[in-house]
């Protein structure tokens, strides 16, 4: 069986990636909004599986809330 290659060009995954979470991220710093100090519990609809509360003033937690929250962006 021979298989041809497509004629046209194919992305490879990392543009994919970076087309994909263009679509999710702001156009400025300024349009981020939320607390800065506390503890947020996202609805269960983003964290539907796992951790529930984050605590803002731990870096470690911050960061895993962020990449909760990207990562259940909806375009």
């Amino acid at each position: 069986m021979n298989v041809q290659s497509p004629s046209f060009p194919l992305p490879n995954a990392f543009e994919l990636l970076c087309a994909q979470y263009a679509k999710r991220l702001p156009a400025q710093l300024e349009d981020l909004t939320g607390p800065a100090h506390g503890t947020v519990d996202p609805p269960l609809h983003v964290v539907w599986s796992g951790r529930r509360s984050y605590g803002l003033e731990q870096p470690r937690s911050r960061v895993g809330l962020y990449r909760t929250v990207l990562a259940g962006a909806k375009t």
